[in-house]
This record gives C-alpha cells, sequence and structure tokens, in this order.
C-alpha cells in the first residue's frame, strides 16, 4: 500500500472514530453525566496513564523501524507486550486506594481497578497493529478503531443512562480495549504465549529507553488533570479535561491518524539513504495548511458550540478550549519531534530535551492554577510558545531543513488560516455574536470557511495544495473502485 492510499485508510477510520467518540461525548455530557462525575473519571485515568505508558515498552516503534524481521523476533515482541501489561495493571490496581485516600474520593478505588483491567488485553493488540503498520496495511487499523470506538460509545452511552454515573465511562473503556484485542488478533494473529524470552535483550534495551521518554512525556501530558484535581476541585478538573479533550479529538479528526503512516514511511527514507528534510517540509506545510486553520475555527466557535451541543452546565468550557486550542497551533508547527530523534538514533538528546519540556509544562500548569482553571489552561499558551523556542533548533540539528523554507510555509498557512476563520468572524460582527448565534448560522459560516480556505491554498500556491488534491483524488478511488476492463 503506498503512503497516499495508507493515509486515507487511517484518515477514514479516524473520522469515523471521532464521530463515534464526540457523539458520546455529547449524549453523555448533556443529559447524564456533569463536570464532577467527568472530572473524577478524568483524574483516575490521567493517573492510570502516567504508569501505562509501560504498556507499548516501545515495541510499536521498534518494530516498525527494524529492517528485517522474523517469526522469532515476532515472538519475543510478543511475549515482552504481554509480561508489560501484567505489570502495568498490577501497578495501576495498587495505586487505587491510595490515589483515592489522596483525593479524598472513595469512589475512585473501584473506577481505577476497573481501567486496571483494560491494561490486560493491551497486549493482544499491540504486537498486531505494529506488525499492520510496518506492512502499511491500514486496512486493519480502520477496522481495529472504528470497532472499539464503536464499543467504547455503546458502552458509555448504555451505562451512563442507566446510572452507573463516573463507571460508564470506565466499563467503557475496557469494552474498547477488549474490541480492540480480539479484532487486531483475528486480522493479524500474533499471540503473546507460548512465552519466548531469549535473546530479547535488543528489544528490553530500546523499551527501557522509549519507556523513559514516554514517561517524561506522559507526566507533561497526563499530569494537568491530577494537578487540577488537586488544586482545584473535581468539577474544575472536568471542565479542563472537556476543554483538552474537544481540542485534542478535533485535532485527531483532522490528520492525528496520518501521524502513524509517517513514521514507517520515514523509516523507509531513512533505509535508503535519502534526506529526510525535503520530506519534513512536506510534512509541516501538510499539518500547518489543514490544523492550524482548522484549531483556529475551533478557537473562534468555542462558545457556540459548547453552548449548543454540551447545554448551559458546560459553558465554562468555552474560553478554555479557545486557549488550548490556540496552543495546538503551536505544537503542531513541529510535528514528529520523537519520531525523527528516534529513528536517527537520537534517543538519549530527546529525552534531555524531553525532561525540559515536561518541567515547563507542570511548573507553567502550577502556576497557573494560582488563577483558577482559566490560569491553567493560559498557562497552555506560554507552555506552547517555550516548547516551539525549545524544539526547533533541535530538530533542525537533526534534519537540517531549510529555514528560510520552513518561514514561508508557516507564513503561507497563516494567510490560509486567517481566510478560513475570517467567514466565522464576519458573521458573528454582521449576523450574530457568539452568544446568540445559532446552529443553522454556524454551519454555513463554517462551510463558506471551507471554500475561502480552498481559494487560499490556491492564491498562495501552498505547497500542501497539491498534496491536498491527491489524497482527495486517492480517497476518491478508494471509494469507487476501478471497473473491470471488457476481454478482448
Amino acid at each position: 500500500m503506498s503512503v497516499r492510499s495508507a493515509a486515507v485508510w487511517a484518515m477514514a477510520g479516524q473520522y469515523l472514530s471521532f464521530a463515534m467518540q464526540f457523539v458520546t461525548s455529547v449524549v453523555i455530557s448533556r443529559w447524564f453525566l456533569g463536570p464532577a462525575e467527568v472530572g473524577l473519571f478524568s483524574i483516575g485515568l490521567a493517573a492510570a496513564m502516567l504508569v501505562a505508558i509501560l504498556q507499548d515498552f516501545g515495541l510499536s516503534r521498534y518494530i516498525s523501524g527494524l529492517p528485517r524481521l522474523d517469526s522469532a523476533e515476532i515472538a519475543r515482541c510478543s511475549s515482552v507486550a504481554l509480561l508489560f501489561s501484567l505489570v502495568v495493571a498490577g501497578l495501576v490496581a495498587a495505586g487505587a486506594y491510595p490515589l483515592a485516600a489522596l483525593y479524598a474520593e472513595p469512589q475512585l478505588a473501584p473506577l481505577l481497578l476497573i481501567i486496571a483491567a483494560n491494561y490486560l488485553f493491551v497486549p493482544f493488540a499491540v504486537v498486531p497493529m505494529a506488525l499492520m503498520a510496518r506492512a502499511m496495511q491500514f486496512r486493519g487499523h480502520f477496522l481495529v478503531n472504528v470497532c472499539a470506538a464503536a464499543a467504547q460509545g455503546g458502552v458509555a452511552v448504555a451505562l451512563a443512562a442507566a446510572g452507573f454515573s463516573s463507571f460508564a465511562l470506565a466499563w467503557a473503556t475496557l469494552a474498547a480495549g477488549v474490541a480492540r484485542g480480539v479484532i487486531a488478533q483475528s486480522l493479524r494473529p500474533a499471540p503473546p504465549w507460548p512465552l519466548r524470552l531469549d535473546r530479547v535483550r535488543p528489544v528490553l534495551g530500546f523499551g527501557a529507553r522509549s519507556s523513559v521518554l514516554y514517561l517524561t512525556g506522559a507526566l507533561g501530558t497526563r499530569s494537568p488533570d491530577l494537578i487540577v484535581g488537586k488544586l482545584l476541585s473535581l468539577g474544575a478538573v472536568g471542565l479542563y479535561s472537556r476543554a483538552v479533550s474537544l481540542s485534542d479529538q478535533f485535532r485527531q479528526l483532522i490528520a492525528g491518524a496520518i501521524g502513524s503512516v509517517f513514521y514507517p514511511a520515514f523509516a523507509r527514507i531513512r533505509d535508503r539513504g535519502e534526506p529526510l528534510g525535503p520530506a519534513y517540509l512536506r510534512v509541516c506545510a501538510g499539518y500547518s495548511a489543514v490544523i492550524w486553520p482548522g484549531m483556529a475555527g475551533l478557537a473562534l466557535a468555542a462558545e457556540p458550540l459548547i453552548r449548543l451541543l454540551y447545554g448551559a452546565a458546560w459553558l465554562k468550557t468555552a474560553p478554555l478550549l479557545t486557549m488550548i486550542a490556540l496552543t495546538e497551533i503551536m505544537l503542531i508547527a513541529l510535528p514528529l519531534v520523537s519520531e525523527i530523534p528516534i529513528l536517527l538514533g537520537r534517543l538519549n538528546r530527546l529525552l534531555a530535551y524531553n525532561l525540559i519540556d515536561t518541567a515547563l509544562s507542570v511548573v507553567l500548569l502550577a502556576v497557573g492554577c494560582l488563577w483558577g482553571v482559566e490560569g491553567a489552561a493560559a498557562s497552555r499558551l506560554v507552555y506552547g510558545a517555550a516548547w516551539l523556542c525549545l524544539y526547533f533548533g533541535f530538530m533542525h540539528t537533526l534534519i537540517r531543513f531549510d529555514v528560510g523554507a520552513l518561514l514561508g510555509i508557516y507564513a503561507r498557512s497563516a494567510a490560509v488560516t486567517l481566510a478560513a476563520v475570517a467567514p466565522l468572524a464576519l458573521a458573528y460582527r454582521l449576523w450574530a455574536p457568539p452568544e446568540t448565534i445559532g446552529l443553522g448560522a454556524l454551519a454555513a459560516a463554517t462551510l463558506l470557511g471551507g471554500f475561502t480556505w480552498l481559494a487560499a491554498l490556491a492564491l498562495t500556491r501552498h505547497p500542501a495544495g497539491g498534496e491536498i488534491l491527491a489524497l482527495a483524488r486517492s480517497l476518491a478511488l478508494v471509494r469507487r473502485p476501478a471497473m473491470p476492463q471488457p476481454a478482448e
């Protein structure tokens, strides 16, 4: 499968999964769960995921990056995945009651035990998914991700309607884990038995370094819910986590799935001995041309979206969503900041940068909490600017991309972004303000923004324009197979 076709399948799976997750979040938040209930689950999930960085143990990238792979190596990776899933589940379960005591929330303990059970099914999905990614077989990823999202959404809504409160979200997480494991094994069997632990030193060495890297990253990305929950309140963490979740889901909808295609694609470029700079500039152009307008639009539409979809109980999420969405613009300006250094064997240097990155994130968030949940969200803007300054020189040292060309891409992407959000800004000014605009007017302005975005891509001759058209043609070919030729 070509990189473009793989991206199409990855995006299709991402779109369907997002749609299911988004509808689930709207239904649950509007009719069944309040900010405090969502906040309790967010604290438990964030705590579990600090440990869960060990669940993959770097196996996905290890498998994708190997020049050659045989059945014995697959068996070793599956065995390692099983052992570390047991470690993760045990650690999460062991921390359940101490964490409940720390937050003075008794319900946090049984909730964490349910989440812990989810990690027992991780090894059944990790290696099969990595093998499919290595072979660029993203049709399999499509099926796994969509079915898991369907299972999670169905269980969450059913149990929330039945009065399970925060536990509905925990059981839904477990259902998604089971679905991923069962379907992945059915598509690309790689069972973690019998155990094979001979010559696992390379796997453990790579996994240990990767896990340290993931841990530092997780402290920066997963600790906010824990910090906000401890320094403020369950309601505050519910609002904050909803804003982060919406921003992250929207970014994933736009281009998140494509990232899974780039790692094996760049591995191929590296193995051919070709320079990574030109390919990296194309990735930066694609990301900034698509994600920047999307996140800017989300920031501008935050208040009407929250009001129309989630209801008055969640209106305080709107300003938080605006600030967090704008932060994503900075964080996506330099994609693949973990993948490229790993591919080039610069894991130790990446770890040092991650430690600085994590310290910045935690300290700025803690200081921001002094001004409440709005201050916590505002701290992300400062963090985003610091992050971009931190990694720009590092990535340039590794890839040697043309700085002038990248700045030119940024300028064109900024122009395209302004063109995309201009119709909505004008609608606020000439039609109705954010606090009263209706869903129809919002949709019309968004649709018009899509047309002005396409026009701006053409007028600025943005380098991503051709790639977007080619991707659209590939999508059309996937949806409409070629007709068979008649026999002569």
